[in-house]
C-alpha cells in the first residue's frame, strides 16, 4: 500500500469515472457517491465529487499519519493553515486539508 493517496476534485463523478476507468486502464475498487478509488501498481488516486464543497482547489496528496492531530499542529506551527479540519469521512478514514504559506494544498489522512 502506498503511503499516499492522490485525490482529483471532480463536479460529474459518473463522467469521471468514465474517463479515469480508460485513462488509467483499471476497473475502480470503491464505487460511492462520494469517492471513486483506483488502485494503479499500489498507488491510490481517487475521485471526490464534493471537492469544491471540501474546499479542494485542485488534485491534493494525502500523506498517511498514525496521529492526524498531532500532524495538523505540527504543520500549522510550520506556517501552514486548516483548509479543511481533521473529518471523519467514512470506513475509519479520517482526514485534514492544509495549506502552505504559498496557498498549495496538502492533505494528511488517517485510516482506521
Amino acid at each position: 500500500m502506498s503511503n499516499h493517496t492522490i485525490v482529483i476534485p471532480v463536479e460529474d463523478l459518473a463522467t469521471a469515472t468514465a474517463f479515469y476507468t480508460t485513462a488509467f486502464g483499471v476497473e475502480p475498487h470503491t464505487e460511492t457517491p462520494y469517492y471513486v478509488g483506483f488502485n494503479l501498481d499500489g498507488q491510490e488516486i481517487g475521485i471526490n465529487p464534493n471537492g469544491d464543497k471540501d474546499q479542494m482547489a485542485g488534485p491534493v496528496v494525502y500523506w498517511s499519519t498514525d496521529d492526524l492531530a498531532a500532524k495538523v499542529a505540527e504543520v500549522e506551527a510550520a506556517g501552514g493553515t486548516v483548509v479543511r479540519p481533521v473529518t471523519q469521512v467514512g470506513g475509519g478514514t479520517s482526514l485534514a486539508l492544509m495549506a502552505d504559506p504559498a496557498g498549495n494544498q496538502v492533505g494528511f489522512i488517517t485510516q482506521g
